[in-house]
């Protein structure tokens, strides 16, 4: 019996790097990174280690692929480098070396994600790691005291009800987007309905705002760029003028006539926010102190500090980790000051407007779409929550998988090889065949 030779046992590239052929494996790889970001803090080193080895091997099975046009990668190393450079005037430096390191990482991993995976692929990924998620929350079933706003809510595995919310809402975004987008046939709608009809339970019984008031806004949002492709460019452009204009008339109108504290109502909450207003408060005077450059990334809450030992004091954080100021840019302010926030800003700007405006000035296509319903969901929550600054983030890695795809995967040209002149005639006269 003949022995295969060893060319005969090597695993085909396009399996693990072709968007096209490697949708079992790349969902796979979605899935262990979306339940990683969701459960790190609960099961320890080996989920983010599994994170890793889903993405980071990849770039050495064909380098070529993730080394040329690099164009759209200045950005976010940029930030990346000012975050490292932060150790140099950050008041924990060890602290900012390490986290700073892991950030690079993430979006390292964002990286070869946007280079070897389908917006498609993404989103039935992150479908199945959704579900588990969900479904290992419910299992768990804990409940919380909320200290913002004073009520127990569901917060499963989490120790957040706003991280219960984030998931559910996603998944039922992803949802929608898939049956709109990807469906191939009515199998499609047997195996979404338990991911949305979860999703809808757990949003409804975590009782976050954020999550509640955020997914309609996207919807809308994505119900828009959905319906421009029936007109034409000229078309798309008018209406959207017309919307920018009617949702800042509509911002107005609901600061000025009450309408906000309405809505806040619903949700059991004033026009204080019940407490995030006083952290923002806070932040911006803790900015103060280091306005230009900030405290240094990671850096500021530092068991043992006075200002930090404070909050946790006065908003009854026992452990005295895992605390913020509930808003992005307050937050990137106070540790890496005015130039950090500014980079920050233009990434999630930059990855969000990049895709409203290929669908609105460019050619339409259902990936620019969902990846502006998705990117537009991180945006309105940057305001609310802290989930793009650090790493093993679901936003943080959507908001740079987005940035990432708006440059087209590099397709790698064969080399040419030519026949040698002098055996032309013995070749048939053929031309130089391609490789």
């Amino acid at each position: 019996m003949n022995e295969k030779s060893g060319t005969d046992m090597k695993i085909p590239k396009s399996i693990l790097i072709d968007p096209e052929g490697n949708k079992a494996y790349a969902a796979f790889a979605v899935a262990v990174s979306v339940f990683a970001f969701a459960y790190s803090t609960n099961f320890g080193k080996i989920l983010i280690l599994a994170y890793y080895l889903v993405w980071l091997p990849l770039l050495f099975v064909d380098y070529r692929r993730f080394t040329r046009d690099l164009s759209s990668t200045w950005l976010p190393l940029v930030f990346v480098a000012y975050i490292c450079l932060s150790v140099f005037w950050s008041q924990a430096a060890g602290t900012s070396a390490r986290a700073g390191l892991q950030y690079f990482s993430h979006i390292l991993c964002a990286y070869v994600a946007a280079r070897t995976i389908s917006v498609r692929t993404l989103v039935l990924g992150s479908l199945i790691g959704i579900f588990v998620v969900l479904l290992y929350s419910l299992k768990v079933g804990g409940y919380a005291l909320d200290t913002i706003d004073g009520t127990t809510n569901f917060v499963g595995a989490f120790g957040s009800k706003n991280q219960v919310g984030f998931f559910a809402s996603l998944g039922i975004f992803f949802c929608l987007a898939f049956l709109v987008f990807y469906r191939r046939n009515w199998m499609s709608f047997v195996w979404t309905t338990p991911i949305m009809l979860l999703s809808v339970y757990m949003l409804a019984i975590a009782h976050s705002a954020t999550s509640v008031a955020s997914l309609p806004a996207v919807i809308g949002i994505v119900a828009l760029l959905t319906m421009s492709k029936i007109l034409s460019r000229a078309y798309r452009r008018v209406m959207f003028v017309v919307g920018a204009v009617a949702l800042v008339t509509g911002v107005v109108a609901a600061l000025n006539l009450g309408l906000l504290d309405f809505v806040l109502g619903i949700f059991g909450k004033d026009s204080t926010l019940t407490g995030r207003t006083y952290l923002w408060e806070q932040g911006w005077l803790a900015a103060q102190q280091h306005p230009v450059l900030g405290y240094g990334y990671a850096a500021y809450w530092i068991q043992g500090f006075a200002d930090p030992e404070r909050l946790w004091a006065e908003f009854y954080i026992s452990t005295r980790t895992g605390f913020h100021f509930h808003n992005t840019y307050i937050e990137t302010l106070v540790e890496l000051g005015f130039i950090g926030m500014i980079i920050l800003a233009l990434i999630i700007l930059r990855s969000f407007w990049g895709h409203v405006s290929k669908v609105v000035f460019g050619d339409w296509s259902a990936d620019s779409v969902v990846l502006a319903g998705a990117v537009g969901l991180m945006l309105i929550r940057s305001f609310f929550e802290v989930e793009i600054l650090g790493p093993y983030f679901t936003a943080s890695f959507i908001v740079y998988y987005g940035l990432f795809k708006l440059r087209p995967v590099p397709v790698v040209r064969a080399r040419r090889a030519y026949v040698p002149v002098q055996d032309e005639k013995a070749a048939g006269g053929r031309m130089p065949a391609r490789v």
